[in-house]
């Protein structure tokens, strides 16, 4: 990796790595799809805004142009989080989509009183944090409102878990010398991806 890192044959280490161009498709990909979800509900968007920034100066992912609810428009951060990741393997630890919301909470509590944030937070086998996917539950009864579509939740959870399978395989590619050991990388893309869509 251009990271300096050592690479497991599983191929693991790059969902994390900042540097595998996986994980930065994945980000943008899931945050589309997050504001075409909303716009479809009635609630138009723009992403990263500008004059809008958190504890650590960064911006969010997106912002409706119009109220969600109290008169108050929504942020979200889009944010997946490796399952695999050596720390949390030899800690044990569990539910890392559920911590991950927690922090990001602490990070834009500074623009909660002007804006409702909404963090999305999914692991990369596929485990959604439970904020997020109430949040997530919420646009997709919204467009329902709308298109009458009773599975529009659904289809939602199910394209950002498509997203995700997608920017994995991106990743775990992204760490391979050669292109042939892709063939013996298979039962590990069908792994990850079966991750992904059992928890929709």
């Amino acid at each position: 990796m251009s990271c300096g890192s050592q690479v497991s044959m599983d191929g693991s280490h790059g969902l994390s790595c900042k540097f595998c161009k996986g994980r930065h498709s994945r980000h943008t990909e899931g945050n589309t799809i997050i504001a075409q979800a909303l716009s479809l509900a009635g609630y138009p968007s723009t992403m990263e805004p500008n004059g809008l920034s958190r504890n650590d100066g960064k911006r969010p992912d997106g912002m409706t142009l119009v109220p969600w609810t109290k008169g108050l428009s929504v942020i979200w951060d889009f944010t997946c989080v490796d399952s695999l990741a050596p720390s949390r393997i030899d800690k044990m630890e569990f539910k890392a989509a559920n911590k991950q919301e927690e922090h990001k909470e602490k990070l834009y509590s500074s623009l909660s009183a002007c804006h409702v944030f909404s963090p999305v937070s999914v692991e990369t086998l596929g485990i959604w944090g439970d904020k997020s996917l109430d949040f997530l539950k919420e646009i997709g009864r919204r467009i329902t409102k709308i298109t009458g579509d009773a599975r529009s939740g659904y289809h939602l959870r199910q394209r950002l878990s498509v997203a995700v399978a997608r920017g994995n395989h991106r990743s775990v590619l992204g760490t391979l010398g050669q292109i042939e050991h892709f063939f013996n990388m298979l039962p590990i893309f069908c792994f990850y991806l079966l991750g992904t869509i059992i928890f929709l």
